[in-house]
């Protein structure tokens, strides 16, 4: 791995300025597409283009394409006519084909995929964009070594060899049946140990793990991680052998998924970059951070209307921070806990009673200690006119607040995920903002309540 200072960055960028070709093809020559890409995150959009023009190995150009980030391919892909792009497909794995294509405008995929020269591939192509992108589907390739399981071995080593003249990686030798319906995997050990079996299906691994066609990528991510596989066949729904999914392909989908994620709960509504323009910045920022003012103004409604009970007894209005930023660090927890349980699916939604009833325990537990030590710290340190009326009000606010938040941020992301909406937005401003809500409303009604009870 390449890593650029400062210094190599302005040198490169003289040589680019100065239109040094020669040498500045030597400077990326001997790197690795995937450094090139980090380099070009520090060039400007014509410092990059230009560089980019000057890779003499076309494969490593297409290599290059695919490691960049996504805002920063679409602005290279825009400088491209339709067949410069399709050439570049031509170059690359079909899973990736499919990612770039679906990268472009509508009007431009159809006349970009009239570019692709290898046919089969174009064919393969149009098949995957038909499915979600968001499914096991669209994210596998077709590259990948297939053979019959009544072939014997001699027979078998003769078709991988053939195949493999077309492919980069070998994952796995897939075996079929004469419909093309998976069967096994054969392994290298088997190869080598029955050189002269008359047919493979005798020595193959039989029942492999595969996925269906449209089965949800955090599934598929899910199965990759439990059974530690490198690449996993796709299958359709009666069973034929269509595609493969590859460990690399995936964990670009959880990175992807993860940033996405983050930034939900982070309360920006869109995926953006620290790239990305003022106005896209501020477009995924700033509804969040409205509906955090409404959250605030009815908040001040809310102390308005208790502002006799407040005047009454100052001391009240002091711990009013305390009770809404317990509440909302209470329920971005909880349901941080459940988000991260569905994820990497040791939580069922089909379990949701369950898990409520386990963090109801749990906010029982918390509850007792944050409102004990609360109560004592206020009967110790407040005036003996008031302490009573606040230390009870505070702990017993408090005791309420934090099994409301609890379960309150339990509930809400099972629903959203029964809902198929993403959980990770419970993990944000959404609970922050209801709890802060909900628990001034039991804290003004339990500080009431005690002053008439102590008045």
């Amino acid at each position: 791995m390449k890593e650029f200072t400062e210094t190599d960055i302005e040198r490169i960028g003289e040589l680019i300025d100065s239109q040094n070709q020669e040498a500045a093809q030597q400077e990326v020559a001997e790197l690795h597409a995937a450094d090139i890409a980090e380099l070009f995150q520090s060039l400007n959009l014509r410092q990059a283009e230009w560089l980019f023009n000057l890779i003499e190995d076309k494969e490593k150009k297409a290599d290059v394409l695919m490691e960049l980030d996504e805002d920063d391919r679409k602005k290279l892909l825009e400088g491209m006519d339709p067949e410069q792009i399709g050439h570049f497909i031509d170059l690359l794995d079909t899973d990736d084909a499919v990612d770039l294509i679906q990268e472009l405008d509508e009007e431009d995929r159809d006349e970009v995929i009239q570019h692709i020269d290898d046919v089969e591939q174009a064919g393969d192509i149009v098949d995957l964009l038909q499915y979600d992108e968001d499914t096991a589907g669209g994210l596998m390739g077709t590259e990948m070594i297939v053979v019959n399981e009544n072939l014997s071995m001699p027979d078998c080593l003769r078709e991988m060899r053939r195949q493999a003249e077309e492919l980069d990686d070998i994952y796995y030798v897939y075996v079929v049946d004469d419909d093309n319906r998976l069967r096994g995997v054969l392994p290298l050990k088997k190869m080598i140990t029955h050189p002269s079996v008359s047919k493979i299906k005798h020595v193959m691994e039989e029942l492999p793990v595969s996925v269906r066609t449209d089965s949800p990528i955090d599934e598929v991510a899910i199965d990759f991680e439990k059974y530690d596989l490198v690449a996993m066949p796709v299958i359709d729904s009666i069973g034929r052998l269509v595609g493969q999914i590859t460990v690399d392909d995936v964990m670009d989908e959880v990175r992807e998924q993860s940033e996405r994620d983050y930034q939900l709960a982070s309360g920006i509504s869109s995926d953006v970059d620290a790239s990305d323009s003022v106005f896209a910045q501020t477009k995924a920022r700033i509804p969040w951070l409205l509906i955090g003012i409404i959250g605030g103004i009815v908040n001040s409604i809310i102390l308005g209307g208790f502002e006799a009970q407040i005047a009454a007894v100052t001391a009240l209005a002091i711990f009013i921070p305390l009770i809404g930023g317990t509440g909302g660090n209470v329920g971005v927890q909880a349901s941080a806990i459940v988000v991260q349980g569905l994820a990497n699916g040791r939580l069922d939604i089909k379990n949701a009673v369950g898990q409520i009833g386990r963090e109801s325990l749990v906010a029982i537990m918390n509850a007792v200690v944050i409102s004990t030590v609360v109560f004592l710290y206020i009967f110790f340190t407040q005036p003996t006119g008031v302490k009573y009326t606040v230390s009870f009000a505070v702990a017993a606010s408090l005791f309420a607040v934090v099994i409301f938040a609890t379960v309150f941020g339990t509930f809400v992301p099972l629903t959203l995920e029964r809902l198929k909406i993403n959980p990770a937005l419970a993990t944000g401003p959404f609970i922050q903002i209801t709890n802060d809500v909900v628990g001034l409303l039991i804290y003004v009604g339990m500080s009431t309540w005690m002053l008439s009870i102590f008045g």
